[in-house]
């Protein structure tokens, strides 16, 4: 049992001990912890996650999505901080933009962005200019960073680029465009007309989550109890050896069959 935070250090130097470490809580933590230790570490450090709002969206759906995955819950780590909005549905985001700021959200808009929403909704204080930064940061807070994009693809690149491969979604009516940007996006959680705050290991069916992981290897994106398990390898022979085995003559050849376990 840790009772006080400076015994941290300590366990994390029991890498002979510990196999494991999942750090939960905020970015510094998490970077603390996996610039401090040899154990495997289970975790991520940002949560910057993107929704893309495509021109063939429908924007009933696309309120409802973009509302739920900022105000939810805005500190949670699968909360969007940005929005990017195609340039050709720009019409949406006056409607978009007015449910937003009913649940209080404030709004770091690009250029174009903020001339739409200024001429439909005059005099908000809410709706502010963004700065580049906006665009890096996890705000944790009912603060949405929105940008205007070109096309898909430029949405893959900014993803690819600014945000921290936690979960991204994109909204769109195009199922090509939906499995292009979900192949594309290097996220451990890319979804399609659903908030980004279904990336959960309870929601998705695993269970109780241990932790959200955007490595590469092992378990990767939501982590329950199932995602921990490695496995051991049990053989029952008979006096079987290698040498046996092989494409001479007189060799056993390997029979590769899926069993029942």
């Amino acid at each position: 049992l840790i009772k006080t935070r400076d015994v941290i250090p300590q366990l994390l130097a029991l890498d002979q001990y510990i196999d494991l470490v999942i750090p939960r809580g905020s970015n510094e933590l998490v970077r603390f912890v996996k610039s401090s230790t040899k154990i495997p570490v289970l975790g991520h450090a940002d949560g910057i996650c993107s929704l893309f709002l495509e021109r063939s969206a429908d924007p009933e759906l696309a309120t409802r999505v973009i509302v739920d995955s900022k105000t939810s819950y805005p500190a949670a780590c699968n909360s969007a901080e940005t929005l990017l909005v195609e340039s050709a549905a720009l019409a949406m985001l006056p409607q978009i933009a007015t449910a937003l700021l009913a649940k209080g959200v404030t709004l770091r808009c690009d250029a174009d962005s903020k001339a739409i929403l200024d001429d439909a909704l005059p005099g908000n204080e809410s709706i502010q200019a963004s700065d580049p930064t906006d665009y890096t940061t996890e705000h944790l807070s009912l603060k949405l960073a929105i940008k205007t994009i070109d096309s898909t693809e430029a949405a893959i690149t900014h993803i690819n680029t600014h945000g921290s491969h936690h979960t991204d979604a994109i909204l769109t009516s195009s199922s090509a465009l939906a499995e292009r940007f979900m192949a594309a996006v290097d996220s451990a959680g890319v979804f399609w007309n659903t908030s980004t705050r279904m990336a959960d290991g309870t929601r998705v069916g695993f269970g109780t989550e241990v932790g959200v992981s955007t490595n590469k290897i092992h378990a990767r994106g939501p982590v329950g109890l199932e995602g921990l398990m490695i496995y051991k390898y049990k053989l029952r022979g008979q006096g079987q050896v290698t040498a046996e085995y092989g494409e001479g003559v007189g060799q056993r050849r390997w029979k590769h069959e899926a069993l029942p376990l």
